[in-house]
């Protein structure tokens, strides 16, 4: 019996404009209603995911930065896990050494290099003019998102989050360059220190060795009481896959990667078909009496 859902947010929950449909809405509020627990387990920051859902009425346990920070429905952090400080120096000195756009996720702010989008900017341009196939509408739609996101703070240096106050919970890169997406992963891939995880087509994240939204649901299930055989979690990202494989329901989206697809018991529609509120509706809403 399923008593509690967790839904991963982008390619799952929210659409290909980054926004929630009213169906996966109401499904979620009505899940509530009806007593099962709503988790949502996110890459994204937690200042950002408040954002997203301020004016939907819906609260919910956040697990936020893949894993490395968990928020009560009132919006306290209930635990949080953030990266060995001198480590996150090197990568970001690594990244920056190469041109890289970065983002760090801390408590309050998202930092980011003040000439970050100039780079991305740099790099369609080249792309564009060696492949004039290629559609830069596409592709700027990755960026515009990654640009829309909640609590920007732009920095000249990565140095100038050296004070140890400043809690590194993730760090992204973003790239449309392939090879410098291969040469990061391949790179960083064997570095037990760190976990090391993609969320999207054009990046590749770090973050705390013990930190991924498995392990931060487990933690989160054990404080609930939540059994893990009854939780059903959705997602549609390589990231997603540290919780999907811990559950006793697991739903890859329609629009989900393969390897994603492959942990799966049932592929649900895609994000733009409303396939989080499908699929609450066939393996839960059917089932409970009005």
């Amino acid at each position: 019996m399923i008593t509690c859902i967790v839904t991963d947010l982008d390619g799952t929950l929210l659409n290909h404009e980054s926004k929630i449909s009213p169906e996966n809405l109401e499904s979620l509020k009505i899940s509530q209603e009806k007593g099962i627990e709503v988790i949502v387990a996110t890459g994204r920051n937690y200042p950002d995911v408040m954002e997203i859902f301020k004016d939907t009425g819906l609260k919910t346990w956040v697990i936020a930065a893949n894993g490395a920070t968990i928020h009560d429905p009132a919006g306290n952090r209930f635990d949080h896990l953030p990266m060995e400080k001198p480590k996150a120096m090197k990568l970001l000195q690594w990244l920056e050494e190469r041109d890289y756009y970065y983002e760090i996720f801390s408590d309050d702010y998202l930092y980011s290099p003040q000439r970050g989008r100039q780079l991305i900017e740099i790099e369609l341009d080249r792309l564009c003019t060696a492949n004039p196939d290629i559609s830069r509408a596409e592709l700027e739609k990755h960026a515009v998102i990654q640009f829309s996101q909640t609590g920007f703070s732009f920095i000249d240096s990565y140095k100038e989050i050296e004070n140890p106050a400043i809690n590194v919970y993730n760090i992204l890169a973003f790239s449309f360059d392939k090879q410098k997406l291969d040469v990061g992963w391949e790179t960083f891939r064997n570095d037990q220190s760190i976990t090391l995880v993609t969320s999207g087509t054009y990046n590749f994240e770090f973050e705390h060795k013990e930190a991924s939204k498995g392990n931060a649901l487990v933690k989160l299930a054990n404080h609930l009481g939540i059994a893990l055989k009854d939780i059903l979690a959705m997602g549609d990202s390589m990231n997603d896959l540290s919780m999907l494989e811990k559950v006793g329901y697991p739903v890859a989206m329609g629009n989900a990667r393969q390897d994603v697809k492959n942990t799966a018991i049932e592929i649900a529609e895609t994000n733009d078909q409303h396939g989080v509120a499908n699929t609450i509706k066939r393996l839960i809403l059917s089932s409970i009496t009005v």
